[in-house]
């Protein structure tokens, strides 16, 4: 929900329609109560954000952590500049892992009466693993193939190092840039298509679209309306990739053309938002290069060479042709 002209503090929180909801860079963001600051409450925060991370990182690098001086010989003997990249991302996976694996220990540990301090050496050893984590994970890229989303990297960290009603402060902040590039991909994409007379009829679905994304975004797991806002994303989503050009039945080569290329942007787009509010993070270079695309179909300037290919694995081309397209640009 986007704010009015009227001037309003970082952090003001507020009932808007019988919902609190807390301001962050011209939003107003659905607001949760922080749990219990407690090693537990941090334990299955860190255990939430690991499984998130390992869900729309690239394939292959959740190693186990015990396996972590195995990654981390396999790093340190290669030469190969893009094996290097990835043998650094399977290094990060695996900090991650024994970070977690530590973490738990310490629980258990304290479950038993036996207080674990912040100086203890195993709460050291687990923010030291996530600290190095952290600086490896710029290494690792989106299941796309197009960029990395190092800030799920460094929440895991944040969820360590910081009071867990901090740690939620700053998952607003993160929100509300990825309502911003929601809000960037759905505008530029709207007012590209529409232009166009084949797409005239298009901007409600975008707008609806937009719309369920930003609910999306805001609306935890375990929230009870989870059932309804993700039904509506998706369905939201499945109107906007249904919608067919206003060809003529007589209509040109020129006109199947520009609707193909038109329909690749749509879908490109929907996928870009699909990754940006599932992983609650924006993606700037993988959006800049969308805009890049709707810049040059205005201007008459894609080609059938390939300038809007797909995003993710399951679409047709898939992320290796889109990052490879990235490359040549």
């Amino acid at each position: 929900m986007t704010a009015t002209a009227e001037k309003i503090e970082q952090g003001a929180k507020r009932a808007v329609g019988g919902q609190w909801r807390v301001f962050y860079d011209g939003y107003w963001i659905k607001a949760y109560d922080a749990p219990a600051d407690t090693l537990l409450t941090k334990k299955k925060l860190i255990e939430a954000l690991t499984r998130r991370l390992f869900n729309h990182v690239e394939h292959g690098v959740n190693i186990p952590g015990v396996r972590l001086e195995e990654a981390r010989r396999a790093y340190g003997l290669e030469s190969d500049p893009r094996k290097a990249r990835v043998k650094a991302a399977m290094l990060a996976g695996a900090l991650f892992n024994r970070a977690t694996d530590v973490f738990t220990k310490v629980v258990e540990i304290q479950a038993l009466g036996i207080e674990i301090g912040p100086d203890n050496d195993l709460m050291r050893q687990c923010g030291a693993h996530l600290q190095e984590a952290l600086m490896l994970g710029c290494q690792v890229l989106h299941r796309s193939g197009e960029e990395g989303i190092d800030e799920l990297w460094g929440e895991p960290f944040k969820a360590f190092a910081f009071p867990i009603e901090e740690f939620y402060k700053s998952r607003y902040v993160k929100i509300a840039q990825t309502m911003r590039a929601i809000d960037l991909v759905t505008r530029v994409l709207g007012e590209t298509l529409v232009a166009t007379p084949l797409f005239a009829d298009v901007g409600p679905l975008v707008a609806d679209f937009a719309s369920a994304a930003r609910q999306k975004c805001e609306t935890l797991h375990t929230d009870p309306e989870i059932f309804n806002v993700w039904a509506t994303f998706v369905a939201a989503g499945e109107r906007l990739a249904a919608f067919e050009p206003a060809l003529p039945a007589d209509a040109m080569a020129a006109e199947l053309e520009r609707s193909a290329q038109g329909m690749r942007l749509l879908l490109q787009a929907k996928e870009i938002v699909f990754c940006v509010t599932r992983a609650r993070v924006p993606m700037p270079k993988t959006t800049r290069a969308f805009c890049d695309r709707c810049d040059g179909f205005r201007a008459g300037n894609v080609h059938h060479d390939g300038a809007v290919t797909t995003l993710v694995p399951h679409v047709a081309s898939g992320p290796l042709a889109a990052h490879a397209e990235l490359q040549a640009r």
